[in-house]
């Protein structure tokens, strides 16, 4: 039997606290076009797409040195043709590690991360791996490919790559943007 309707956890995670910390609504579109989410001012008056996307936490199989200084260290795999043509004003990557009780956030404008996909990537191929990491100290890095003195560097906070650097799109930063939209 077709379930007749499911969210995945990383798109209730994000309704969650669309609703409870930001105070703002959360709708789910009835059919998939790809919109995970809209998230609306509480007069409904105002909306923002989002794109949803969830990721398991692979913290835990990182050598010993990296876990302490690091967050969470989640995998997504990208459908390029989709991140090129998607309509959603937002994609929201959820890290939801074992650390934490929450998870991390890293909300994005749809033309950004299509960008800098591009940069660190290239715009070759169907499917795109990507793997975002958060750490202690509230910082968030696209580390895929990375060597592991980078990921050291990471660890102690002195790596430096602006086009890897997600830290202003991490959680009140990238939610900023979000409340802000909706206020125009």
């Amino acid at each position: 039997m077709k379930p007749l309707f499911t969210i995945h956890a990383g798109e209730y995670l994000v309704g969650l606290h669309v609703q409870k910390s930001l105070k703002l609504n959360a709708w789910i579109p009835a059919k998939d076009i790809g919109i995970d989410l809209l998230v609306t001012d509480s007069d409904n008056l105002h909306a923002v797409s989002l794109q949803v996307k969830y990721g398991k936490d692979f913290l835990p199989e990182m050598k010993a040195e990296l876990r302490s200084p690091l967050r969470c260290v989640s995998w997504f795999t990208l459908n390029r043709a989709k991140l090129d043509t998607s309509q959603a004003q937002f994609w929201v990557f959820v890290l939801q590690g074992f650390k934490s009780d929450a998870p991390d956030f890293v909300v994005i404008p749809t033309a950004e991360v299509q960008r800098r996909m591009t940069e660190i990537h290239g715009s070759d191929g169907g499917k795109l791996q990507s793997y975002f990491c958060s750490t202690e100290n509230n910082q968030c890095w696209e580390t895929r490919r990375l060597r592991a003195d980078d990921m050291k560097q990471i660890a102690n906070g002195t790596f430096e790559d602006p086009a890897r650097d997600f830290t202003k799109y991490l959680n009140e930063n990238g939610w900023a943007a979000v409340a802000n939209k909706l206020k125009s």
